[in-house]
């Protein structure tokens, strides 16, 4: 054979066993070598199709706002309506601080924080700001000298996880978010997770105050009751990634969060309200607490950061070169 007609051969044997370059550049993994930039890029690229595909705009800081945003007004609300002492507001005052705080951190140019103003009559998180801006100086008065104002803060903090609730249907391409049952357990969740962090902060009150217990041994039923309701919605519709993770995060959400705290509200109730049996006592309101609040701050944070895959796309009709239409 030729040195040509053997080179041929070559080339045929290599291409047979290792692919042809064409076929290997859309596959090819990068190179250990490759800059972290480039190495995302092609990660991206390989995730974007028609399959759905996680969101990666909204991070932990934004998880963050509804978390803190959501238990801070649930907080001032509840230390109202149940006339828990006033101290407790600042309380609140200080999550949805923070949480708005993250959220000051996840913008990519935080200069441009005011621009979050400019859409009051299109976006839900321009409402979310400016209901903010009256509920932090009304609540903190109402803390600080005037309890007259508690009752407007408590309504603005309403209004505050209204705007929250509202701002995650806004994502119609991500079927988990978009579900109408997400209202109600957004709601629930944010007044569960307050009335959870008012037992946690001041066991002494909330054992004293029989019907503060019971109300939230309600708020926590309700929490369960939206959860199963918007499980059950959403069956259909999200991708399996996604139901994978909520699944994970209801469990908890049922057993740690609701479950748990119930059986320790029960018990907490059944004891003497003094004598030898309180430091029990306070000790089953704080434990109730603080796994109500553990368990709905992790359920939101699943939700947004690990549950965010949108529907993606469907292709009717594929044009092939050389087939009429």
């Amino acid at each position: 054979m030729s040195a040509p007609g053997r080179s041929q051969a070559l080339d045929k044997e290599r291409v047979a066993r290792k692919g042809s370059p064409m076929s290997q550049r859309g596959s090819a993994a990068p190179p250990a070598g490759a800059p972290a930039a480039e190495r995302r890029r092609r990660r991206v690229a390989a995730s974007y199709g028609p399959n759905p595909w996680q969101q990666t705009q909204w991070d932990g800081r934004a998880a963050a706002n509804f978390i803190g945003g959501g238990c801070g007004a649930g907080l001032i609300v509840c230390a109202t309506l149940a006339g828990a002492p006033p101290g407790l507001l600042l309380a609140g005052v200080f999550c949805v601080g923070a949480g708005l705080f993250c959220v000051w951190l996840e913008i990519g140019r935080p200069l441009r924080a005011l621009h979050v103003f400019f859409n009051p009559f299109s976006s839900w998180m321009s409402r979310e700001a400016f209901v903010a801006t009256l509920l932090l100086p009304l609540a903190l008065l109402a803390a600080l000298e005037w309890a007259t104002l508690a009752l407007p803060a408590a309504a603005l903090a309403l209004a505050y996880l209204f705007c929250q609730s509202r701002m995650l249907r806004a994502a119609r391409g991500i079927p988990a978010w978009r579900e109408p049952w997400l209202q109600p357990l957004i709601w629930t969740s944010g007044l569960a997770e307050g009335a959870g962090l008012l037992a946690l902060l001041d066991p002494a009150w909330a054992a004293s105050a029989r019907g503060a217990g019971i109300g939230f041994a309600v708020l926590l039923v309700l929490r369960a009751a939206a959860w199963l309701g918007y499980r059950r919605r959403i069956g259909a519709g999200a991708a399996p990634r996604a139901l994978a993770a909520l699944d994970a995060a209801g469990r908890r959400l049922l057993i740690g969060a609701t479950l748990l705290p119930l059986l320790a509200l029960a018990l907490a109730l059944m004891l003497p309200a003094s004598g030898v049996s309180a430091p029990l006592q306070f000790f089953l309101f704080a434990s109730a607490g603080l796994l109500a609040w553990a368990g709905g701050a992790w359920f939101k944070f699943v939700l947004v950061t690990r549950a965010g895959f949108n529907q993606g796309f469907a292709l009717s009709h594929l044009p092939v070169r050389g087939v009429p239409r």
